[in-house]
């Protein structure tokens, strides 16, 4: 039975994969963050990635295996 995470992480990487255009990778940490963001909400980097190519290959290896990022919900 997969974890509740597993799924919610799937659930991100579709909306991702649906429309890559709209999202850019960290070049620091991996994580992937709307295009708006000016830096990256895990680790303050502000180096991204935009290219889709990119987008889609990350959100694919994101989904396929478990977190491996210390998250903000880990702090509380």
């Amino acid at each position: 039975m997969p974890e509740e995470g597993s799924s919610n992480r799937k659930d991100a990487a579709a909306r991702i994969l649906a429309s890559p255009k709209n999202f850019k990778v960290c070049e620091c940490c991996g994580s992937i963050v709307v295009n708006k963001a000016a830096v990256c909400p895990n680790c303050n980097a502000y180096r991204f990635d935009t290219r889709v190519a990119v987008v889609v290959k990350q959100a694919e290896i994101l989904a396929s295996r478990d977190p491996l990022s210390i998250d903000k919900m880990d702090y509380q």
